[in-house]
């Protein structure tokens, strides 16, 4: 070594560089990792290719934003059946070099993907609803203009769940955010955050970090615990050393003392953060946010959360949304899971499959228990082909999901006997041990958690909790029956927790009398598997699903759920009006119409029911926001009121009708009903909710009563009302010969634009863009947008023959 005294600054520093190099291959010089949004600036084409040369060739690529599908509209348009095929998207790919590894994360696309780079095939995956990475290092060719292009297929394949006979659409597409991430040679592949141990007093936990090698090397990892304001909590630093590829590396970190709890009413949060390096320079790290709290259900006592019993509050979500399928944004997700805390609710079967990480974040932060769902619904049990991707999908799905501290109950599947896709698939002898070794899977990735099913009964006893089928009132039965059919499963099933009760409603659809609590004349039917009694006179299939009677079913099974000694508690099916294929005949055709919130998300009047038991917010609705026409004798009609607080005042055209305290055990509405002496024509209602005397909420309604009855169906009367600039909402009332509304007035309406100017807002599935709907009360609404020039909007039934109304003069 030559003495530094010797040599001028200048020389010294070439000297050191001559000697100490910087070397690329250094952890010390390798850039940080990078993760960027990859969402935009695609290109799509629609054309079912097999070979990448010939979609490059082709000049119909149109630019898109992922997420995408292409079943957005199809799926719910009048035509039957949806696209079930493969399309292509590509994009110019420039990245940093200077990283070692280079990978694109899909967040999902389903269901068959297959990536190519610069002409090659670098990577595929099977199966949808779930992440994957495709590692592009390989196919690079140099930072810039790089051809990426990726070919997704939602063909028929019996071999992957869900079942091609499953209640909802199979979207085709990257319905997920997809990003670019670059990593060092040397990082952390996956980090698993475990807390095997957790009381009031301490908590343990356990880091198992994943660190991908390219060489071997003395490593350090270091596990930092933050509290919720990045206050460290404890750390510990551990060598090893690494072989080429990958590195498992168990840490235990110190209890924590009088850990702060997660739980529904206080989500807190920590983070853990992992970090690999080499010489005490970080190298790579990532984060986890964790939370602490212990959960069992308990043999007939219901489930408990930290030592606690919880009534589960729930509802179920699938991921679509109107006018853009399953490509849905972040905010989106965030919207759909606010509105259900907000309702009150403290639970959410996603189902049925994983779905976007957004919704496990947003649930983390919210205090949402979920019950996340392997896609095995319907269908039985396949072949090798099929176990084999159904398997690995699970792991994945376990381990991906792992760290969120909100997931409770991992579902093996959903009526997994039903519509068999393979001869003899629903048979017990063939689901019951696969079913063994899916819950022996599951407890070896992740011993923590209970392990669930629902609608099969031969495995009730395979898991840790049980959900018969129940729909009381809907399927079979009438829904007084409720709480002896919850009684009769509770005795029954040790573990008993009630998965989907509910029913459709058609929004705007009222009426002075809902079928009551006895239901239907001459139904004499167990509850139970009402569903498969195909024979039975239901409410399903034979009343007109008006919100009237929805609300009365809620009404009453909240009251039950409410107030049954360890219960664990139900959700109900389902938060949003969601698509499906097997229900073409609906009021809105292929659109399942049990959600609380239509499928733009706006409120149906159930959605108010649920809130006025759950929510914390003081509430008040009259019901109901779209029953504002009503016939009626002179002294009146009932109207009910949904309030949480102590006591309600309700006034008619400014007069007080009276106060009344809230009932908690009357039903319906705890007894906030009045008789309202409405006037003929234009009334409003006001009500004001009161606690320990103090106004705290309030609601308003507009209500046009007609004295008497309206008379027989006359004509249909077209009329415009402008929304926005370019925007109409045409709306079809059915009338009388003196111009009231007939309120009994039900045919399925159809909309046309003629003409080439402007265009319907339609196949959206919801109750004003929809082309083809059934008028709800003599009504029937449909968005139109403009034109350069007017346009005729003409509407026709199976009874008239056409009316016409001129947009845009």
């Amino acid at each position: 070594m030559i003495s530094s005294k010797y040599l001028s600054p200048l020389l010294l520093i070439i000297v050191l560089v001559s000697l100490f190099p910087v070397n690329a291959a250094s952890p010390l010089s390798m850039p940080k990792a990078s993760k960027q949004s990859f969402n935009n600036d695609w290109q799509y084409l629609q054309h079912n290719f097999e070979k990448p040369e010939l979609a490059k060739a082709h000049t119909d690529w149109q630019s898109i934003s992922i997420p995408h599908t292409w079943n957005a509209t199809d799926t719910i348009d009048g035509a039957p059946g949806y696209r079930r095929s493969a399309s292509w998207y590509k994009k110019t790919l420039n990245v940093d070099t200077d990283h070692k590894v280079t990978k694109l994360h899909f967040e999902g696309a389903n269901f068959e993907t297959q990536v190519y780079l610069n002409g090659k095939l670098v990577g595929e995956h099977v199966g949808g609803y779930i992440g994957f990475d495709i590692d592009l290092t390989d196919g690079l060719k140099d930072e810039q203009n790089n051809e990426l292009l990726v070919r997704v297929s939602n063909r028929f394949n019996p071999n992957l769940i869900p079942s091609q006979k499953a209640d909802f659409f199979l979207f085709g597409g990257i319905t997920r955010d997809v990003w670019l991430v670059q990593l060092p040679e040397i990082y952390i592949g996956q980090m698993l955050v475990k807390t095997p141990k957790v009381s009031a007093k301490q908590a343990s936990t356990q880091v198992e970090a994943t660190v991908i090698s390219s060489e071997e090397k003395e490593l350090s990892l270091a596990v930092e615990l933050f509290d919720s304001l990045a206050k460290q909590v404890t750390q510990v630093t551990t060598k090893f050393n690494a072989k080429v590829g990958e590195n498992k590396v168990l840490i235990d970190l110190p209890d924590i003392q009088n850990p702060q709890l997660w739980s529904t009413d206080s989500p807190y949060l920590y983070q853990v953060k992992t970090s690999v390096k080499f010489e005490n320079n970080d190298i790579h790290s990532e984060l986890a946010s964790i939370g602490y709290r212990w959960f069992e259900m308990k043999p007939h006592q219901g489930f408990f959360l930290n030592g606690k019993p919880l009534l589960i509050r729930g509802t179920h979500r699938h991921e679509e949304h109107a006018g853009i399928g399953a490509a849905l944004s972040n905010e989106q997700h965030r919207i759909d899971m606010q509105m259900i805390k907000d309702m009150g609710a403290n639970f959410v079967r996603l189902g049925h499959y994983p779905q976007d990480p957004e919704i496990y974040r947003a649930a983390n932060e919210l205090g949402l228990l979920i019950w996340d769902e392997l896609p095995w619904c319907r269908g039985g049990k396949g072949g090798q082909e099929w176990e084999d991707n159904t398997e690995r999908l699970w792991r994945s799905q376990v381990q991906q999901n792992y760290n969120h501290p909100s997931i409770v109950f991992w579902s093996l599947g959903n009526e997994i006997y039903w519509e068999e896709d393979f001869p003899g698939g629903g048979a017990t002898e063939l689901i019951n041990p696969y079913l063994e070794k899916l819950n022996t899977i599951t407890k070896q990735l992740d011993p923590t958690r209970l392990t669930s099913i629902r609608k099969y009964y031969p495995g009730s006893e395979l898991v840790d909790a049980f959900s018969p089928s129940i729909w009381a009132g809907w399927y079979g039965g009438s829904y007084n029956q409720y709480e002896a059919a919850l009684k009769n499963a509770h005795d029954k099933y040790p573990t008993f927790l009630h998965m989907e009760y509910g029913g459709s409603s058609h929004v705007g659809r009222h009426t002075e009398t809902p079928i009551s609590a006895q239901g239907m004349q001459g139904i004499q039917v167990s509850v139970e598997e009402a569903v498969n009694q195909a024979v039975v006179k239901s409410v399903a299939k034979d009343s007109d699903w008006n919100e009237n009677y929805i609300v009365d079913l809620f009404d009453w099974h909240l009251n039950v759920s409410e107030n049954m000694q360890g219960f664990a508690g139900n959700a109900q099916w389902a938060f949003k009006d969601f698509g499906t294929p097997l229900r073409p005949e609906n009021p809105i055709p292929y659109m399942n119409q049990k959600g609380l919130v239509d499928r733009a998300g706006n409120k149906k009047d159930a959605y108010h029911v649920f809130a006025s038991y759950w929510s914390e917010k003081p509430v008040c609705w009259i019901e109901s926001d779209t029953w504002t026409e009503r016939n009626g004798p002179k002294e009146g009609r009932d109207v009910t009121v949904y309030c949480n607080t102590q006591s309600a005042e309700l006034y008619l055209n400014g007069a007080s009708l009276g106060k009344k305290d809230k009932q908690q055990d009357v039903v319906p509405a705890g007894g906030l009903v009045w008789k309202v002496p409405f006037g003929n024509g234009d009334n409003s209602l006001l009500v004001k909710g009161f606690n320990d005397s103090k106004q705290v909420a309030e609601d308003a309604l507009d209500v046009r009563y007609l004295i008497g009855e309206h008379g027989k169906f006359k004509r249909i009367k077209l009329t415009k009302t402008k929304l926005a600039v370019n925007r109409w909402l045409i709306t079809a009332e059915a009338q009388d010969k003196d111009g009231n509304r007939v309120l009994d007035y039900s045919e399925r309406a159809y909309f046309f634009n003629i003409g080439d100017q402007g265009k319907l807002l339609e196949n959206y599935g919801t109750p004003t863009r929809s082309s083809v709907i059934e008028m709800a009360s003599g009504l029937a609404t449909i968005e139109y947008e403009q034109g350069n020039k007017s346009s005729i909007i003409e509407f026709r039934s199976q009874n008239i023959k056409g009316v016409y109304l001129n947009v845009g003069e």
